[in-house]
């Protein structure tokens, strides 16, 4: 009885612990498995940024291109306007110098018509390169701004591409560790189980015995109750002889004990003189 309570105790505290290394399994698990998807995620998360800082960068390469051909365009027009006007101004000299050394009126007068058109050719000119100034600075602006964007957006694609090897790193590491934990709880809970199954094995046994013991104490009981149910009928008997008069004995006489004799302690004679005895002796 003492073994088997003492080896159901026992099992129950390795249960306890089996139960403890199990949950101990699951939570490292937990947190490995956490580990993994937050590495995973993160390196979808990256490559989805990436891959939109790409096609950002495309679109800014793609703006920044039609902004480049744009100032190219102005400046050669400029260049060609400038080219033009420097003609006009030629002409406008020579013009000039026909009209003072001109003998005819009639050549005077078509130099003069000449001279205000080409006059006004050349403040057109001014008027559409300053235009035009304006417009390439303005396109200039432009190019230099989407030259920073472009780099910002290059600048992070480069930090995120830096980042995913760290994360390939933890998610591979957190990957194996998830292999390892799973056998692991694999193995506590066969443990468990197993020491579960003993502990039921046991207790069912104790219990088999507690149960007899119960049955046997039952009939013990009843027997002693049936016992008990017949003594009554002795009791009304004995009730009976104690409702009748008791009968007066005639009391015996019991003999005197005899009283030891006491000893008594002899008296010393006092001790007499030698001459009273000689005086005895002779008187005699």
């Amino acid at each position: 009885m003492e073994s088997l309570e003492k080896t159901v105790l026992q099992l129950r505290k390795k249960q306890q612990e089996a139960t403890r290394l199990r949950k101990k399994a699951e939570k490292q698990l937990k947190e490995v498995l956490s580990a993994q998807r937050r590495s995973s995620s993160g390196l979808n998360s990256i490559d989805k940024k990436i891959e939109s800082e790409k096609e950002d960068a495309s679109d800014v390469s793609d703006v920044l291109n039609q902004k480049n051909s744009q100032l190219a365009s102005i400046e050669r027009l400029i260049q060609a306007a400038e080219e033009r006007l420097t003609r006009e101004k030629e002409a406008i000299e020579q013009t000039e110098q026909e009209i003072e050394f001109s003998e005819n009126p009639e050549e005077k007068q078509y130099a003069e018509s000449r001279l205000r058109s080409l006059r006004d050719h050349v403040e057109e000119l001014i008027s559409e390169i300053k235009n035009r100034q304006k417009t390439a600075k303005k396109i200039a602006d432009d190019v230099a701004k989407f030259d920073t964007i472009k780099s910002k957006i290059s600048t992070k694609i480069q930090k995120q591409s830096q980042a995913k090897p760290s994360l390939r790193e933890t998610m591979m590491s957190s990957k194996k560790d998830a292999e390892k934990f799973v056998k692991e709880l694999e193995r506590r809970k066969k443990s468990e189980s197993s020491v579960k199954k003993a502990l039921e094995k046991a207790s069912s046994k104790l219990r088999e015995f507690l149960d007899k013991q119960r049955k046997t104490a039952a009939k013990k009981k009843a027997t002693k109750k049936k016992a008990t149910k017949k003594k009554p009928a002795r009791k009304t008997a004995a009730k009976k002889k104690a409702t009748q008069p008791k009968r007066k004995q005639p009391k015996r006489k019991q003999p005197k004990r005899k009283q030891p004799k006491r000893k008594q302690p002899k008296r010393k004679q006092p001790k007499r003189n030698p001459q009273e005895k000689n005086v005895k002796l002779f008187f005699l």
